[in-house]
């Protein structure tokens, strides 16, 4: 022991103060240490709860962005479907406009000709009476008499129809 007093270090202030420090751990254990730890296991315990929750935000962010580009692909579908069902109808609209213009002029063209025919039928009506006028005029300058005018017209009308339908055949 003298060594230690040597040194300038007394026995009983020396175990005064491994007491009192060995006191000061035990309240510095119960009060600091376990309130610290305590503390930063609840951090801890909250940092892990956080990155969790962030990992299932990405997640759920990840499913959003798989479902929005499944949605987009199914409106671009859809789209390209009423695009090719306008293209399809509009093609049958102007088919039908076509068939029905087709129509139309064939019936403008029916008409036309039924006219053309009647109105070739009155000429040749008009000629054959003018014919017949003229053919009994000049028979009668020729014969210098009066002839039976109705009788002389059917005969020529007769003559003129068998020569129409000679031509004809």
């Amino acid at each position: 022991m003298e060594g230690l007093t040597k040194l300038g270090i007394s026995l009983p202030t020396l175990i005064a103060q491994v007491i009192q420090f060995s006191i000061l751990l035990g309240l510095m254990y119960l009060f600091a240490y376990k309130p610290i730890m305590r503390m930063l296991d609840e951090r801890a315990r909250k940092v892990k709860e956080t990155a969790d929750h962030a990992e299932a935000m990405k997640q759920k962010a990840s499913m959003v962005d798989q479902e929005i580009e499944k949605q987009l692909a199914m409106a671009g579908a859809q789209g390209q479907e009423r695009i090719e069902r306008a293209t399809r109808i509009a093609e049958e609209m102007r088919q039908k406009a076509r068939d029905e213009a087709k129509k139309e002029a064939e019936t403008l063209l029916n008409r036309a000709r039924s006219e053309i025919q009647q109105e070739r039928d009155e000429a040749i009506g008009e000629l054959r009476q003018e014919f017949a006028e003229l053919t009994i005029l000049a028979a009668e300058k020729v014969i210098d008499k009066t002839l039976d005018r109705e009788g002389h017209r059917e005969l020529i009308e007769k003559v003129l129809t068998q020569g129409l339908t000679e031509k004809k055949n």
